[in-house]
């Protein structure tokens, strides 16, 4: 356990220092917006979420000024932008030990220690991205409100709701955890009065304009390059038929080109549309008495890769969004674990030969890295379909069977 403890904080100061040295900033974000958000809302400013609408739902900016006080010990030596990034690298250490500790506790079992060895070797395999962005902070209340959901379902559903108003996508393991019937009501319950509480202080503190901002500011943006439905206009763009340009407004790369902007706007209802589907599949198993150990992971890693292959932006921090549903299928059922957990770690590693490694080729659409992210993408609805497969073909209770 000491090696596997050893190799876990290792994994952290391997890609914190990794931030620092490669290409393509991979830790611009924290230092470009995380910090001026933060630092304007301490120093009397707006105060995003609350004073003016923001892309992010408003929790999102709790870390962000935790991230300025773990930074204080560091200014004097290394200056603002310095300090802060040390600092948000050690809040994300800190938060992924407390989940550590949850997963792997003193190891006693094999299945925990496996999952342990897998988000180390994806936090590596990944690189910067897996520290350096928001969605860092919800990967550890993701695992283990997962976890808990088995025995402490309250409190699973509401680290869980918790993590979703941070980025949104803990959300979905939430509707897996009640489309897969296991006390579904609870799980619903339990989530809609954290969010109730949550509305209410936000209301109280003044969002009540920008409350939902983070749901509509998203509806403006175009096709960004990373996302799956991006690949065909990537070989266009090397042809010189789509181009590449930069949107100042969302600060991203997007795509230019005839009919990507339809395919943009088809995008999200198609979202609803597969993320509806998988779940009405799921409820539709469970009613058939589906064993739930065999369902739910497999069901919220279908959940969460239906929201990242439909959609119209892909990120590279997306990938950590898997680190939670590998980890749930490794714990809950070992056995089925393999392929996913191989394809979550192959994502990790075509993502980080994108992103920081040839992202600059790929602004150019060079041929390497839009090979690369085509394989990426290609992965990723592989992922997908064995999620969704593993949901339709999951075993019935034995105990049913045979009262039948």
């Amino acid at each position: 356990m000491r090696v596997l403890w050893a190799a876990f904080l290792a994994a952290h100061l391997l890609v914190a220092w990794w931030g620092w040295v490669l290409p393509s900033q991979p830790m611009g974000d924290v230092v470009l917006v995380y910090q001026p958000w933060s630092a304007a809302a301490l120093n009397g400013g707006a105060v995003v979420g609350i004073t003016t609408t923001w892309v992010y739902p408003q929790l999102a900016l709790v870390p962000m000024l935790l991230a300025q006080l773990f930074a204080v010990p560091f200014t004097s030596v290394m200056g603002g932008d310095g300090a802060y990034l040390i600092g948000w690298a050690i809040l994300v250490t800190v938060c992924d030990l407390f989940g550590f500790a949850a997963l792997v506790g003193r190891g006693r079992t094999r299945r925990r220690r496996t999952a342990g060895w897998m988000w180390t070797a994806a936090l590596v395999l990944l690189g910067p991205i897996a520290m350096y962005r928001i969605d860092a902070i919800t990967v550890p209340l993701a695992i283990v409100g997962g976890l808990w959901l088995a025995q402490r379902p309250r409190v699973g559903a509401a680290l869980l709701t918790i993590g979703a108003w941070i980025k949104i996508w803990p959300a979905a393991i939430v509707l897996a955890a009640i489309a897969d019937g296991r006390r579904a009501w609870s799980t619903a319950v339990t989530a809609a009065s954290v969010t109730a509480v949550i509305m209410l202080v936000l209301v109280l503190l003044g969002a009540d304009r920008a409350l939902f901002g983070f749901l509509t500011e998203q509806t403006g943006r175009g096709l960004q390059i990373e996302a799956v439905a991006a690949t065909p206009f990537l070989w266009l763009a090397m042809v010189g038929i789509a181009s590449i340009d930069y949107s100042f407004d969302i600060l991203t790369y997007q795509i230019t080109a005839p009919g990507a902007e339809v395919v943009a706007a088809l995008l999200t209802p198609l979202m609803g549309v597969v993320v509806l589907g998988i779940l009405v599949v799921a409820v539709l198993r469970a009613r058939h008495g589906v064993l739930w150990q065999r369902m739910l992971p497999a069901l919220a890693m279908a959940v969460v890769v239906a929201l990242i292959v439909t959609n119209k932006v892909g990120s590279p921090q997306f990938q950590t969004w898997l680190f939670a549903p590998a980890i749930l299928w490794i714990v809950f059922d070992r056995p089925r674990a393999q392929l996913p957990s191989a394809l979550v770690l192959l994502l990790c590693a075509l993502t980080f030969t994108i992103y920081p490694l040839t992202y600059d080729g790929l602004l150019q659409a060079e041929a390497f890295p839009v090979l690369l992210i085509t394989a990426r993408n290609a992965v990723l609805v592989i992922l997908l379909f064995h999620a969704v497969r593993s949901v339709v073909h999951a075993p019935v209770s034995p105990h049913l069977t045979r009262t039948r």
